[in-house]
């Protein structure tokens, strides 16, 4: 047999270097083959290679104490060993021998500190078995010496590892070291463990026994199966013993048949005195138990008496109508000193009538005669009450009504304005908001009665408030009217003296709108908490949402407050739908036909001046776009068709304006400056002042019309004299820009059209410069177009060879046209200067025409060069200092 590894001293002396330091000594060393592969089952080869590492038990001395350790060293890249792991014996739980492996070399030890539980520990494989028994003895033996216990062996014999311990170790003994004559603990090596390890795991007394039981049957250990067979035949032959030991006593058990035979007796005989008991004790019973019955049921039958007469007298309590409601509901007065009792029988009513209910009323009551009764008496209760309070309530607001309209210092007289003041009304409504509200309870449909009344009557005091406060706002306004003919060309140049300041109508109708705008919302949200309407609060009065900026906000504007507090529950109330109509077809008939004094002030301001449409339509959509609340649909619809009709209003003024422009084209011979171009400068030039940071979309209209329209006139006009077209076109467009240049940098939609003049200006300057440079230089000009014809089919040295265009008639052109150029340039000056009426434009003009004209006397100077380069012309330096010289 090889040597093992176990004896090799280098290897001991290799493993004492790599711990050096350490204060450790080496027990054992032993090589084996590290592995993480699983026996029977493939693998991935690279995991499960096998690696060649050193298993080495050392212990370490502290005082008393001794620790173990289980230290894994590996080789380095030199052949060097080297630490690896380090296990302490104390944690090793357990050591298990890998079954599926055939050879039995393969083993792994589990620690109990290991961080990771769900980790396979390495597999270490020892070169045969005995290696494998040698490591695991040592193991053994040091955690029993060291630590006191044992780890847990599974898949090895303990028997198998006694037997080898005791063939393959001699018994050496275990000397103490003495020093000095003081004994020192000797250091436990492997060769000492050697000896203790079949003591350690088998006993003496038990080894004793064994070779007893082995020697009597005189075989040997490896005969298993002839050992068990000899077992089983001791074993059956011992039940046959037992059995016959029995057999042998059957006096003694015939005696103790006798004795249960006589107990059998006794024991019936009690059987049947027991079933005699039971049966009078089960008459006994059955008494008692019908006594008790009948006990139960009386005192059920106690307590359910006293229980109904509870029952009766809590409902006769529901059922009886207290005299002072009664009285206050059939005939009661509805004065305000009254009130309180009104309110408190409505409430009593209503609890009444709620508590007969089924929800609120157990089912078994509904049905009884006293209960159908009393609920058919309530009801009668309820309809001459609803019946009275309507009629009371539609008399009192015909009255309330009828006293203020009587009354003329409520409304506006001559000479005074006088702001509506519903304050009082409200506060006498309000008394009756609550008793309102249980009427709605009572019966939801009396409410529509009393809208109605309420309605009517309320009406007919707005639109007299409405008409009194815009006749004398209407008579108190000093304006003088300015003419609704802006455009016309009869109007003459007194025009401007009639463009009186009418700023107090625009300011008119805004007071109009400052007053009653607020009054109508706070009449509608009034109207729908009074009415018990279920919408949405409005935004409080005083804020910018009514478009208020002069401040409607006087102590009377409190007075909407507080009917968000008559009753507790409408805080929850929520939006319906149903709720919304109803309130919109009720403020229709509470604010129908007001809408005819805000048209009248609207056509009044129209007709003292009509731009004043720009000012009037912006106050009326600041205050549109603040009534954003559900009891407002009434006073949107107003505002929106307030809106309207000052958009209509004004699109007639526009359209009267444009027919006055389109009547220019009816006119015989039309010279000079147009105008209607000087008066709509003047009249864009006001609306832009009416406008004032509002809203633009009317003038942006207007201005869009008029000045359509009268550049198509213009272009008409223009059309009627083709000979003197450009000259009339360029006047009025350069009339338009001068008149229009300051507000079209301000106005965008004016600069827009600015620009559409300055090209149709400068397109009719071309045409018009054109046109006369060629009358005065008609010849000269027009050779050079023939060559420039030629030049598209032909080359230039064949041009001369031309007819008409040889270096002869070259020279005749240039004697014609060239020789009295400075009279020439005098013509054309004088005849730029005969058909303008504008003298203003002429500077401008004249610079542009002699621009042109050198233009193209240049090109034709080039032409001549090219084609004529031994002619000799005037050149254009020359010819730029005789023009400049002019």
């Amino acid at each position: 047999m090889a040597k093992s590894s176990a004896d090799d001293e280098e290897l001991r002396r290799a493993c004492e270097a790599a711990i050096e330091g350490t204060k450790q000594k080496i027990v054992l060393s032993i090589r084996v083959a590290k592995s993480h592969g699983i026996w029977g089952k493939s693998g991935k080869l690279g995991r499960h290679m096998a690696k060649p590492r050193v298993l080495a038990l050392s212990t370490k001395s502290m005082g008393q104490r001794t620790k173990a350790f289980l230290r894994v060293l590996k080789y380095s890249t030199g052949g060097v060993l080297e630490p690896a792991k380090l296990y302490k014996l104390k944690h090793l739980s357990k050591v298990e021998v890998i079954a599926n492996d055939p050879s039995g070399c393969s083993f792994t030890l589990g620690f109990d500190n290991l961080r990771s539980q769900s980790v396979t520990p390495p597999q270490w494989t020892m070169r045969n078995i005995d290696d494998r028994n040698r490591l695991l003895f040592c193991i053994l033996n040091i955690c029993k010496d060291v630590l006191g216990r044992l780890p847990k062996v599974v898949g090895i014999d303990v028997v198998e590892m006694a037997l080898w311990a005791k063939e393959n170790t001699p018994a050496v003994p275990k000397q103490t070291n003495q020093q000095d004559g003081v004994p020192v603990a000797a250091t436990v090596t492997e060769s000492d463990l050697k000896v203790t390890v079949e003591r350690e795991l088998v006993s003496q007394a038990e080894e004793e026994d064994m070779e007893a039981l082995l020697g009597n049957y005189l075989m040997g250990i490896g005969e298993a199966e002839v050992f068990s067979e000899s077992l089983k035949r001791e074993l059956l032959a011992l039940e046959a013993a037992n059995v016959h030991a029995i057999l042998e006593s059957e006096p003694l058990i015939e005696e103790v048949l006798q004795g249960l035979e006589a107990a059998t007796y006794c024991v019936d005989d009690m059987d049947e005195w027991l079933g005699i008991f039971n049966v009078k004790l089960r008459h006994m019973r059955e008494d008692i138990e019908s006594i008790e019955t009948r006990n139960n049921k009386l005192e059920m039958q106690s307590v359910n008496n006293v229980s109904l007469i509870e029952e009766l007298d809590k409902l006769l309590e529901r059922l009886q109508v207290p005299s002072e409601h009664a009285a206050c509901l059939t005939g009661g007065s509805f004065d305000e000193a009254h009130m309180l009792q009104n309110i408190e029988a409505c409430e009593w009513l209503t609890g009444a009538l709620r508590g007969l209910q089924v929800p609120n009323l157990d089912p078994s009551y509904a049905n009884m005669r006293a209960v159908k009764e009393k609920r058919t008496e309530l009801e009668k209760l309820k309809t001459m009450f609803v019946r009275r309070a309507s009629e009371f309530l539609r008399n009192y607001f015909a009255s309330l009504v009828d006293f203020m309209i009587s009354d003329k210092s409520y409304f506006s007289q001559r000479g005074q304005l006088k702001r509506p003041d519903h304050a009082d009304l409200r506060y006498k409504c309000r008394t009756y908001a609550r008793l309102l509200q249980h009427l709605k309870s009572l019966d939801k449909n009396c409410l529509g009665p009393l809208r109605k009344a309420y309605c009517s009557s309320l009406n007919l005091l707005l639109r007299r408030e409405a008409r009194e406060f815009a006749n004398e706002l209407r008579a108190s306004t000093k304006a003088s009217r300015n003419p609704t003919v802006w455009l016309e060309a009869s109007a003459g140049s007194s025009h401007s003296s009639h463009n009186a300041d009418t700023y107090a109508v625009s300011e008119a109708y805004a007071k109009m709108l400052t007053i009653f705008i607020p009054l109508l919302v706070d009449e509608s949200s009034f109207f729908a908490h009074f009415m018990c309407f279920e919408v949405p609060a409005l935004v409080p009065p005083g804020g910018v949402a009514n478009g208020n900026k002069d401040g409607y906000n006087d102590a009377n504007d409190n007075d909407d407050l507080g009917i968000m507090d008559i009753d507790e529950n409408d805080g929850k109330a929520g939006k319906n739908s149903a709720d919304l109509a109803a309130l919109n077809e009720s403020l229709q008939d509470l604010l129908n036909g007001i809408q005819e004094d805000f048209y009248a002030v609207v056509d009044w301001a129209y007709k003292i001046d009509p731009l004043r449409c720009i000012s009037m339509h912006g106050i009326t959509e600041r205050y549109l776009s603040g009534q954003k609340a559900d009891a407002a649909g009434f006073v949107r619809l107003l505002l929106g068709d307030l809106e309207s009709r000052i958009s209509v209003q004004f699109n007639h003024f526009v359209d009267e304006a444009c027919h006055q422009i389109e009547r220019n084209e009816r006119n015989v011979r039309q010279m000079g400056v147009l105008s209607y171009i000087p008066r709509f400068a003047t009249l864009a030039t006001r609306m832009e002042q009416y406008i004032q940071g509002q809203s633009r979309d009317l003038a942006d209209q207007a201005h869009t019309k008029f000045v359509s329209i009268m550049f198509v006139t213009l272009e008409k006009i223009a059309q009627t004299d083709p000979k003197y077209a450009d000259v009339f076109l360029l006047e009025n467009y350069a009339a338009f820009q001068n008149s229009l240049y300051d507000l079209a940098n301000v106005v965008p939609t004016l600069a827009k059209f600015y620009h559409q003049a300055s090209e149709a200006y400068e397109q009719a300057c071309t045409r018009h410069i054109s046109m006369i440079i060629l009358y005065q230089f008609e010849k000269l000009f027009q050779f050079t177009r023939k060559i420039e014809d030629l030049m598209f089919t032909i080359t230039p040295e064949e041009i001369p060879f031309q007819l008409g265009l040889s270096k002869m008639d070259l020279r005749k052109m240039l004697k014609s046209s060239l020789s009295g150029v400075d009279k020439s340039i005098s013509a054309m000056y004088k005849r730029l200067h005969k058909n303008l009426t504008s003298e203003e434009l002429l500077p401008s003009l004249w610079d542009k025409c002699k621009k042109d004209f050198l233009d193209k006397y240049e090109s034709f100077a080039q032409l001549v060069a090219k084609i004529y380069p031994n002619e000799s012309i005037p050149s254009v330096s020359e010819m730029r200092e005789l023009l400049a010289s002019m």
